[in-house]
């Protein structure tokens, strides 16, 4: 199911990812999850830079089925989230559902932007997870997008992303 997951954010976000996780499964899929929610963070913080020229927020309401969930970015440099995404342990595998919301608070604080995820509605355990990983990945497309008009300020009145 992580892999899953892991393949909506790529192909959402039209994001290149190339990941091979070796761990202690045997012990749960925690360390799996939280230390690629750790290097992804980091990957996008290092590719972002200054943020020079990038729109800076982002939204997306994703439907799947009866699932609707809400994304929201604000790739300000502080890494930030708020999760409202309940989730039962049915549907999702051998990954327990409370990684879901591991994963985006992990990939956020290391990530270095602001990221709020509701779940709008859904019944579906696996709907309302995909549902999240492809608002996600599009409202980082979003917010990771050029802005044109900016060329290639910083979009802050700081001057700084950070």
């Amino acid at each position: 199911m992580f892999n899953h997951l892991l393949a909506q954010l790529a192909r959402h976000g039209l994001i290149d990812i190339d990941i091979e996780v070796q761990g202690d499964v045997e012990v749960g899929w925690h360390h799996i999850v939280e230390d690629t929610a750790i290097v992804l963070g980091h990957a996008f913080k290092e590719a972002v830079g200054e943020g020079r020229g990038i729109t800076r927020v982002g939204n997306a309401i994703v439907p799947l089925d009866e699932a609707l969930v809400l994304s929201v970015i604000d790739y300000s440099g502080r890494g930030y989230s708020v999760i409202d995404v309940p989730l039962g342990q049915s549907d999702l595998g051998e990954l327990p559902s409370d990684l879901v919301r591991h994963f985006l608070e992990t990939f956020s604080r290391e990530g270095c932007f602001n990221l709020h995820v509701k779940a709008m509605a859904g019944m579906n355990n696996h709907h309302i997870a995909e549902a999240v990983f492809k608002s996600l990945a599009r409202a980082l497309r979003m917010a990771l997008s050029r802005d044109e008009p900016l060329g290639q300020e910083v979009p802050s009145t700081k001057g700084v992303i950070g």
